[in-house]
């Protein structure tokens, strides 16, 4: 069984990669990351950002890039991820209008199917990063989430399992990922206190007129109610190579401190 890699969703500390990306990315190998997930390129040409990351000594695991701009220009977006180096790209959160449960998804079906095959090309895969939302319940009784899987194909798009927003749907984070064994290439380690709210989305920036309560608190990755060594195990026996540390709000702690936090607890239960 081959030892995962521990990596980074750049989203987590994005206001001090958009002031300075290179000096961002050599303290992240400085806290023990193998790699990065990019959420965006901040306006640096993919060429530099892969001279960067090489430089550093950090691998370019995947990209969130979100469904918008894939169809705006698929095969000019997909080859700048190849260009920066990424495996894979992840969709990152869907609109309510492409949703399983819209009446449209069949043609947004198409379309993913249209991104991938363009992925393939390259020999990056498709994957789908959930919230809780996708656990909302289809006609014929399945969540969403899995709904997409099933029509859309497994061989086409894979899960990229949040284990945050898994949990706070209320299904156990470790038998979801059992469930995809074999095709949950990349888990997010996320981590939290409290329990769902309502407009809990002005926590990611989604929904701005709610406002940040203790309802419901990102924390560190093992500073919070998740059971990390098992998520760890299970990822690690259903095949993932990677496990990706993602904090959506440090709120009043400096956002490395955080990324450190977390890198330095993994490495206290996986070595």
């Amino acid at each position: 069984m081959s030892k995962m890699k521990v990596g980074l969703q750049v989203y987590s500390i994005r206001d001090v990669a958009e002031k300075d990306f290179e000096g961002a990315m050599k303290a992240v190998k400085e806290m023990g990351y193998d790699g990065v997930e990019l959420a965006g390129m901040y306006g640096i040409p993919a060429t530099e950002i892969r001279q960067i990351l090489d430089n550093v000594g950090l691998e370019c695991i995947s990209a969130h890039v979100s469904y918008g701009d894939l169809m705006s220009d698929i095969e000019g977006t997909v080859a700048a991820y190849n260009t920066v180096g990424a495996k894979f790209i992840a969709l990152p959160y869907m609109n309510p209008e492409h949703r399983p449960t819209a009446p449209d998804f069949d043609k947004v079906l198409e379309n993913i199917k249209k991104i991938s095959d363009e992925c393939k090309k390259y020999g990056i895969a498709l994957l789908y990063h959930n919230h809780d939302f996708e656990f909302e319940k289809m006609p014929d009784g399945t969540y969403a989430l899995d709904y997409l899987y099933k029509t859309a194909g497994l061989d086409v798009i894979k899960p990229e399992f949040d284990t945050c927003w898994v949990r706070v749907a209320g299904e156990d984070p470790v038998e979801y990922i059992k469930t995809y064994a074999g095709n949950c290439p990349v888990v997010h380690l996320k981590d939290f206190v409290g329990s769902k709210s309502e407009n809990m989305y002005a926590l990611i920036g989604i929904d701005k007129e709610a406002s940040v309560t203790e309802e419901f608190r990102f924390r560190p990755v093992g500073y919070g109610v998740q059971d990390f060594p098992s998520i760890i195990k299970a990822s690690e026996e259903c095949g993932a190579g990677w496990v990706i540390v993602e904090q959506d709000n440090s709120y009043e702690t400096p956002v490395l401190e955080t990324a450190k936090m977390s890198r330095d607890y993994i490495k206290s239960i996986y070595r």
